[in-house]
């Protein structure tokens, strides 16, 4: 499955102009769902901060089907793997605390999960289980 979701960030992933010198696509994201769904986005850059990273694009489609756990999640560009910056780290984070033991491929050969890369998250509680939101 991991190659799978390379591939298909891969794919998707491939820089194309805007106007001036705002462009799309120089970044593609996939991400496994819990339930075993495969979601796509890709990076818009735009000026003042208008712009959305691929994995956002990605957690987008999924939410639009009223999914939350990630299981994986993969960013791929010209260069390779990416790992995700903060703001997507933080957003897959707050969408469901689950996310948290997310796997988060961050090079061909690495995968850490989303709590290794928000060390003492204010989400989690040190010793517990990432809390389920169909309990609140």
């Amino acid at each position: 499955m991991r190659e799978q979701l390379i591939e298909t960030a891969r794919a998707i992933s491939g820089e194309f102009y805007l106007q001036k010198e705002f462009s799309a696509g120089g970044v593609g994201a996939a991400i496994l769902t819990a339930d075993g769904n495969i979601y796509s986005g890709i990076c818009l850059d735009l000026g003042c901060g208008l712009g959305f990273c691929a994995e956002v694009a990605a957690m987008a489609e999924m939410l639009k089907h009223r999914e939350t756990h990630i299981d994986t999640v993969v960013a791929v560009s010209g260069r390779g793997i990416l790992p995700p910056c903060g703001r997507c780290r933080e957003t897959m984070a707050q969408l469901d605390a689950r996310n948290l033991d997310a796997k988060v491929i961050i090079s061909e050969n690495r995968t850490l999960l989303l709590r290794d890369l928000l060390p003492d998250h204010w989400l989690s509680k040190p010793g517990a289980e990432p809390s389920d939101p169909d309990d609140a």
